[in-house]
């Protein structure tokens, strides 16, 4: 198979050029939103050359980047990982984000709607490209080649919307008859559409790129994305009522299966330290299999450091919002070396130059907070007074919460804006896949093998777990995902799959069982009559 490779780096293509074409009217929904009229291309005018059809891939791939803010977040923030607190009145915004946190959102909770609006824009943006690509005057196999990755982006996108709403409207045409908008899919409907596009292109995938085309596509990422839809099958091919999932049938050897391709590939590799994975050159970590790539320039870089760092501490003077809870931070254990992802104690002053977690602020100065007072970071929330803040988390200190700095700080930024690329898969997380699979399966001993091999990368000497059950054993595969992924969007989908996401934490009652799916935004609604609502937002 050929294979086009283009001559400019990747991400900075990937990162300039916009979609020149309308997308409102191939949203299923979305006529509330401005439409941007950039003029229409022909396929005859635009589809001609390579470098064409790279300009046309790349807006397509650039929308992963807003994956990193609502999807994240609601990935995050719903579940025992993350919380904004109400700091005075900084980070209240109307509360939203305190209803992420104790599950009380509704149809008109603003992430839900971003979430949606992310997704189906990259659905659109593929799909008037998959259109145009199918009628210009290039080559076949450069047809097959660039639609693969675009039905491979296409599902990545359904994928996202499947695991936040369930079912949802399948659109594979570039302009939609306003008249007649799509009703929702069943997930389930869904799941077999998601798993069907990526059994038909993986093998039209090519098996790895160049250095200035990294970040696209590969027959190891869809192996990896099918690895993830099999192992929720029991989840996303179920339904949902007020009661909760009633799950379907359980896929474990095919999450096996799919997970073993990546591993046995020969391409990746587990990389030797595991902050290799999230510094600012992790395009070189061998473990990463797909990833969104980001540049230190206004607007296009990644932004986690602004989300959770105190004003203070860099100039740039970041939004002092995300912490993460006493009961994910004390999940580590001491000797775990992950564990210096988390900013905690007394915080020093650093100099402007790249370092991740807790070694950034050990030395130099003591920082203080914009009272004056030194700023110590707790794992316990507490009120201006040093009083225990519990049951709502408002009046909050400045200082209270454990941060999260997993992504080294760019020393080359601008503003806020890192060049750290973001992995959506990575070779530890097969690995997990495949252990959880076997343990589900009744291989308690060769799941957990797979658990320490992982675990010895973050300790010195190794500190192996052992399991008696499978009970026992299931529970270590939630927590180590909890450890090796934290922050990577995962632990929403893995606490519903553990039948963990509505039981009671820190600053959240036990929540409503229906609320393993998000409501349909009622913006979405009131613009489509054919959408339903999910069961309990009603």
């Amino acid at each position: 198979m050929k294979v086009f490779k283009t001559h400019k780096t990747w991400v900075a293509t990937l990162l300039a050029v916009v979609l020149l074409t309308p997308l409102a009217a191939s949203l299923p929904g979305c006529t509330d939103l401005d439409e941007e009229t950039f003029g229409v291309i022909t396929p005859d005018q635009f589809f001609r050359t390579e470098a064409e059809i790279v300009a046309a891939l790349a807006p397509v791939y650039a929308q992963l980047r807003a994956m990193m803010w609502n999807y994240h977040n609601i990935s995050e923030l719903t579940s025992d990982e993350a919380i904004i607190p109400t700091r005075g009145t900084d980070w209240d915004d109307g509360g939203h984000w305190r209803q992420l946190h104790q599950h009380n959102w509704d149809a008109l909770t603003s992430d839900w709607n971003g979430a949606w609006v992310d997704a189906f824009t990259g659905i659109a943006r593929a799909n008037v490209v998959l259109e145009n690509l199918a009628v210009a005057d290039v080559p076949q196999e450069t047809k097959d080649a660039v639609s693969a990755e675009l039905r491979f982006l296409r599902a990545f996108y359904y994928y996202q919307l499947m695991d936040l709403f369930g079912g949802v409207p399948i659109v594979e045409e570039a302009v939609l008859d306003p008249d007649n908008p799509p009703s929702r899919a069943t997930r389930a409907e869904v799941f077999q559409f998601v798993e069907s596009e990526l059994n038909a292109i993986r093998n039209q995938l090519p098996d790895s790129w160049d250095t200035a085309n990294l970040g696209r596509a590969t027959k190891g990422a869809a192996d990896a994305l099918l690895a993830k839809i099999y192992l929720n099958a029991r989840e996303f091919t179920g339904t949902v009522t007020t009661n909760g999932i009633q799950r379907g049938q359980a896929r474990w050897d095919d999450a096996i299966a799919a997970a073993d391709r990546v591993i046995n590939s020969g391409i990746y590799s587990l990389a030797g330290d595991y902050f290799d994975n999230f510094r600012v050159d992790n395009h070189t970590s061998p473990e990463i299999i797909f990833m969104v790539g980001h540049l230190a320039k206004p607007g296009l870089g990644l932004t986690f450091i602004m989300r959770t760092l105190h004003y203070n501490q860099i100039p740039e003077t970041p939004w002092n919002g995300f912490s993460t809870l006493a009961e994910r931070f004390n999940s580590f254990e001491d000797a775990d070396r992950r564990k210096t992802m988390f900013l905690v104690g007394q915080q020093f002053s650093s100099p402007n130059q790249g370092c991740a977690g807790q070694e950034c602020f050990s030395s130099g100065d003591p920082l203080t907070d914009r009272q004056g007072n030194p700023l110590i970071f707790t794992p316990e929330f507490f009120d201006p007074n040093g009083n225990p803040v519990t049951g709502t988390p408002v009046g909050v200190n400045e200082t209270s919460g454990v941060r999260v700095l997993k992504w080294e700080i760019d020393p080359s930024r601008v503003g806020g804006d890192n060049g750290n690329n973001y992995a959506f898969f990575r070779l530890a997380e097969m690995y997990l896949i495949k252990a959880e699979a076997l343990i589900r399966k009744g291989d308690i001993q060769g799941g957990m093998d797979l658990i320490n091999m992982i675990r010895a990368r973050a300790f010195e000497p190794d500190e192996p777990l052992a399991a008696s059950s499978q009970e026992e054993a299931l529970q270590h595969v939630l927590d180590e995902r909890g450890r090796e992924l934290f922050w990577e969007a995962t632990r929403r989908q893995d606490l519903i799959r553990f039948d963990q996401f509505t039981r009671a934490w820190e600053f959240k009652p036990e929540s409503e069982p229906f609320r393993v799916v998000g409501p349909i935004p009622q913006v979405q609604i009131d613009a489509n009559p054919n959408l339903t609502q999910n069961p309990g937002y009603n």
